[in-house]
């Protein structure tokens, strides 16, 4: 049965009349006529008793009218849904964020841009590590994630560059260098370097050890963090120094001091990563809105960067 037919049903009962029907419809009233006669044949029952001025429902027709409607409107709505989907207006997305991510100023400001653009769509956050999140888009439970490159493995996988942050070093409150503005790794090369593992991070794990080897340093390991933004607190220990991204600046962690950091000074690299295969148009929408953000980003000064930043 042609979804038409119904509509043609609906428009016939609502009226009482094929003439005004056919008027509404923008059709002549004997093909909406035939069109009746022909719903009325396929489904076995008579819809309409005709009588001189109109039509009027049988009890059938009567009883059938409201489950016409509620089919023209799941028709409705599926269209309406299907349309958003293909504009990016509707859907959910999963986001996985990298340790410390969510701390940068720009990323929830373009999470607000998107909900802006797209209000319908739903956004769920999932914060981890490079490798988990790489392995979340491999087995499709997140739809796209920014990354600390490099990828464990970009097999099957699409990365694009945001940016490079710079980054700052973090002191305990106490510190003999407490009162420098800026300070060289040099100055901190007897300090234990307290680092998170490898393997959550391998691009600014190696990029901050590199920059202690241009510095001509090689600095004790210190006690290993967690994570990222684990560090912070084994700073604010007494257990060592560590080099973080700065947006870990606005974290007001009692006991630690942060320092701009002379060159050479690493910087941590953030990247997006989606299923190369993907061909969801919100994810696509997302992108377009967090890199044009990012490049905006890049071109502003340090201070509109980060203004609540606290080095």
């Amino acid at each position: 049965m042609d979804i038409r037919h119904l509509r043609y049903f609906v428009t016939v009962a609502d009226h009482g009349s094929i003439t005004r029907a056919a008027e509404e419809l923008g059709m002549e009233q004997p093909p909406l006529s035939q069109q009746i006669k022909q719903l009325e044949q396929k489904l076995g029952v008579a819809l309409f008793e005709r009588q001189t001025r109109g039509v009027k429902l049988t009890e059938i027709g009567a009883t059938l009218l409201p489950r016409a409607r509620t089919i023209l409107d799941l028709q409705a709505q599926f269209l309406v849904t299907a349309h958003g989907l293909a504009r990016g207006e509707l859907g959910h997305i999963r986001l996985g964020l990298a340790g410390a991510v969510p701390l940068l100023p720009l990323i929830p400001l373009a999470i607000r841009r998107f909900r802006e653009s797209a209000p319908d769509v739903t956004l769920s956050l999932e914060e981890s590590n490079t490798p988990a999140l790489c392995a979340a888009l491999h087995d499709h439970s997140t739809d796209l994630a920014i990354i600390r490159p490099p990828v464990p493995d970009p097999t099957r996988l699409s990365v694009f560059h945001l940016l490079d942050e710079p980054t700052v070093i973090a002191l305990p409150r106490g510190h003999r260098l407490a009162h420098q503005p800026v300070i060289s790794l040099d100055m901190v090369a007897k300090d234990p370097l307290i680092i998170f593992p490898r393997e959550l991070g391998p691009g600014f794990h190696d990029a901050i050890l590199s920059a202690y080897q241009l510095a001509g340093v090689t600095p004790p390991l210190g006690q290993q963090a967690p994570q990222i933004a684990g560090t912070v607190p084994l700073v604010a220990a007494g257990l060592g120094v560590s080099v973080v991204p700065r947006s870990l600046s606005q974290i007001h962690a009692g006991g630690v001091t942060f320092h701009t950091l002379s060159e050479p000074a690493p910087r941590a690299t953030l990247a997006v990563a989606i299923r190369s295969s993907q061909n969801m148009p919100l994810v696509s929408r997302f992108v377009k809105i967090l890199r044009t953000a990012c490049r905006k980003w890049e071109n502003m000064s340090l201070e509109d960067q980060f203004p609540a930043a606290d080095v």
